[in-house]
């Protein structure tokens, strides 16, 4: 099977398709507190779905690393009103450092293509 990477910058690609199936790298937006930068990595989810094939209702699983937990919360509740029932994919949540002090919320997302 083949394997197409998109977006490359010469350290990883933002998207990579194998067997019908999309993979995004971490995405992030360094904007507002943890309600805007959520939905910020949620529209970005969206959009790059969109341009590769999927949408929301096809994510297979997402892993969601937060900068401290006290904010899973607040996350959750963009979390909730974004994601569609009966499209809940499988989902992880971690602590964990992220790349630059300012990000509160990375998301790692797989999804399958439409």
């Amino acid at each position: 099977m083949t394997i197409e990477r998109f977006e490359g910058t010469g350290r990883m690609s933002r998207v990579v398709k194998h067997a019908n199936t999309i993979y995004l790298c971490g995405q992030t937006c360094a904007e507002g507190d943890i309600i805007e930068q959520t939905k910020g990595v949620l529209a970005k989810v969206e959009d790059l779905l969109e341009n590769y094939g999927s949408d929301k209702k096809n994510i297979l699983s997402v892993t969601i690393y937060l900068r401290d937990m006290k904010d899973f919360e607040k996350m959750n509740s963009v979390w909730d009103a974004w994601v569609e029932e009966g499209h809940e994919p499988a989902r992880a949540c971690v602590e964990a450092r992220l790349a630059r002090e300012h990000l509160l919320v990375e998301m790692s997302v797989v999804a399958a293509e439409k």
